[in-house]
């Protein structure tokens, strides 16, 4: 060896390498024994206390990313880490795939696009749209619905088989019900400034839908002094983001993992799913809390 033919102490020769000289005599030791280098795995005590409680949770929600099963377990009183509940997660073999992320990133960013000025609060934008649902022997069937921009309350999805204006109007009406039992005063009272009286509308944006254009919508919204009403750009979704988003949600995560029959039971597992998404599911753009939460807190 070179260090002995020098007649080099090992400390010495461990400094001429750059390397501490407890790393030197293992690696001698391993290269006389023709052991193996250790590479793991290493215990992980935190993470294997908890897999079975993280694993619990993925499989009640197993539509849901590490992040949110990290959000919902720390809203029930849980001290993980990300990073823990994604060990846990992996583990188990219960990670969503790779493009889950990236995909809705890509919708996050189209959304902030569509504003020069992000919504500061709730009642500031609501977000309508259509979204079809084909049952198993019950035809085709089209869900309406508002949701808010900044909190992302769904305040209800009107069910129908045709995407007139009248469905529109009705899901808008439906909208403004939630809205006001939520708050247990008119969503007129709402929009309106105490000092000076003047009405803040919520600003209605849809997509240039036939139903959203014609003047029966067009004339319901004028008798409604709290919206006012902007369409996107032709052919820019994105600007609905929001609102396509939470649609894709509801079918991704719930009506697609199972058999829907016809209309009433669509009516009834969209409802289930609403509470969810406002009551219990945990939102990332809003720091991991509920839209409930956010909604009656920020008002």
């Amino acid at each position: 060896m070179i260090r002995q033919d020098a007649g080099m102490p090992v400390s010495r020769f461990a400094r001429l390498l750059g390397i501490p000289r407890g790393s030197y005599t293992r690696w001698l030791s391993q290269s006389r024994t023709g052991d193996p280098p250790a590479k793991g795995p290493w215990p992980a005590p935190v993470v294997s206390a908890a897999e079975p409680i993280v694993e619990k949770y993925a499989q009640s929600w197993p539509a849901w990313g590490h992040r949110k099963i990290y959000g919902l377990l720390i809203a029930d009183g849980y001290d993980f880490s990300v990073s823990t509940v994604e060990r846990a997660m992996r583990r188990r073999n219960l990670l969503q795939p790779v493009t889950y992320q990236r995909q809705r990133r890509q919708l996050a960013a189209a959304r902030k696009a569509a504003f020069a000025e992000q919504p500061t609060a709730p009642h500031q934008v609501w977000q309508l749209d259509f979204s079809e649902y084909e049952t198993t022997r019950g035809g085709l069937w089209r869900l309406a619905g508002c949701a808010d921009y900044y909190s992302k309350y769904e305040f209800g999805w009107y069910l129908s088989t045709t995407s007139t204006a009248a469905d529109a109007i009705a899901a808008v009406e439906l909208a403004i019900a939630e809205a006001e039992r939520l708050a247990q005063r008119s969503l007129l009272e709402q929009q309106t400034d105490p000092d000076t009286g003047e009405v803040r509308p919520i600003t209605l944006v849809t997509d240039n839908g036939a139903a959203f254009k014609s003047a029966r919508f067009e004339r319901f919204l004028r008798s409604r002094p709290e919206l006012s009403h902007i369409r996107t750009r032709a052919n820019n979704p994105g600007q609905n983001g929001v609102r396509e988003r939470a649609f894709g949600s509801l079918k991704y995560e719930h009506l697609y993992r199972m058999d829907i029959d016809d209309g009433q039971t669509l009516a009834t597992e969209a409802e289930q799913y609403r509470q969810v998404f406002n009551h219990t599911r945990p939102h990332e753009a809003l720091g991991l809390r509920r839209p409930t939460d956010v909604h009656q807190q920020d008002q």
